[in-house]
């Protein structure tokens, strides 16, 4: 299926200066880790945003943290509404008035979705065709949503190209190119603009440090700073791309601000282009976190198996995003890991387990 192509972005775009035009945005997903950030991000910046999230992997505390950060006055220009993407009449009632959409609703992990595919599915793809045609239905001039990495699969190249994929490794990489299918059909049917990004391992502050279900950096700063050996999935040579979740910020409002008109359907890659292995982020994790606690005594890491659907090796390109969004990563993974150590370590020696008390509702 061809793309619907973008022409090159002038080199004076500043998404700065297109947000000084207050929009009509709507975030699925808020409470979570990622959809957070965004909504704190487009607050600050003078806009109107409608929220949406049904609290099964998102955290109250997060939007918490969130209003207490922007201010009351900034916080009124936005109206939250507890509600699952799998229910089409809400779906309708968020997109209803909206500009730009923000799709970030998703149920990740891959382990996860290897225990329960019919929830995945539900939530991955049908939620996600019912945003596609409740975005279409309220003729929102933009949508944007969070694709993934995982839709690369067995492909062995590195770096990963947008247009150059494998099989899918697990249901979860399954529903994520199935969306990536359904925007480009609704772009061509319903003339609409449907933008993916595939992030790569994201990280920061607010992402769940607890649960089967954890991402590894939050997970492993937690463990760290308990005294418990984290745990590496085979030898240790595994690789990522890490994300720092601000660069995340920014190629999401690209996305959404850049010029372009009529229909269109791209998909972008969005990451740092840095390899890191998983012992050497084991070493980056103890030498960050011994500067935040000098008596620190880390564990040796412990290895297993490894894990079913999982990537052997991750690294992006991200030179389409760059010459089409203008997208300039700020954070590699070593910046942004002193960024996020602080709250890693709050969390870690918080009183009460979770997310200091904050679990989904």
């Amino acid at each position: 299926m061809r793309e619907f192509t973008l022409d090159p972005l002038p080199p004076e775009f500043d998404p700065a200066a297109a947000l000084r035009q207050p929009r009509r945005w709507l975030i699925t997903g808020s409470a979570g880790f990622i959809g957070s950030h965004l909504l704190q991000a487009l607050l600050e910046a003078g806009q109107y945003v409608v929220s949406l999230d049904n609290f099964a992997t998102g955290y109250q505390g997060n939007l918490d943290a969130v209003r207490a950060s922007v201010g009351e006055s900034a916080w009124a220009r936005h109206r939250f509404l507890e509600a699952d993407i799998t229910d089409l009449q809400a779906c309708h009632a968020a997109c209803a008035g909206v500009d730009i959409v923000l799709h970030q609703a998703a149920l990740g992990s891959v382990p996860r979705s290897l225990e329960d595919p019919l929830r995945t599915h539900a939530v991955n793809c049908t939620g996600f065709l019912n945003m596609l045609v409740a975005a279409r239905d309220a003729r929102c001039a933009r949508f944007v949503f969070a694709a993934s990495s995982s839709t690369y699969g067995d492909h062995p190249g590195l770096p990963k190209v947008e247009d150059r994929i494998g099989n899918p490794l697990s249901p979860y990489a399954v529903t994520k190119y199935a969306d990536e299918l359904y925007a480009a059909v609704f772009t061509r049917n319903y003339g609409m603009q449907t933008l993916g990004l595939r992030y790569f391992n994201v990280f920061g502050p607010r992402q769940d440090p607890q649960g089967a279900y954890a991402a590894v950096i939050p997970n492993w700063a937690s463990r760290i700073v308990r005294g418990e050996p984290c745990m590496i999935n085979g030898d240790g040579q595994t690789t990522r791309d890490f994300c720092f979740v601000s660069n995340v910020v920014q190629a999401n409002l690209r996305a959404a601000l850049v010029a372009a008109d009529g229909p269109r359907h791209e998909i972008f890659n969005v990451a740092v282009g840095q390899r890191t292995s998983l012992l050497q982020l084991h070493e980056l994790l103890v030498e960050n976190l011994r500067g935040l606690l000098p008596g620190l005594q880390p564990v040796p890491p412990l290895h297993r198996e490894f894990r079913d659907g999982d990537v052997r090796h991750s690294l992006a390109d991200v030179s389409k995003a760059r010459r089409l969004l203008g997208y300039d990563p700020e954070y590699d993974v070593r910046s942004g890991l002193r960024l996020s150590m602080p709250w890693y370590v709050e969390q870690a020696n918080a009183d009460v387990g979770g997310l200091a008390g904050k679990a989904p509702r």
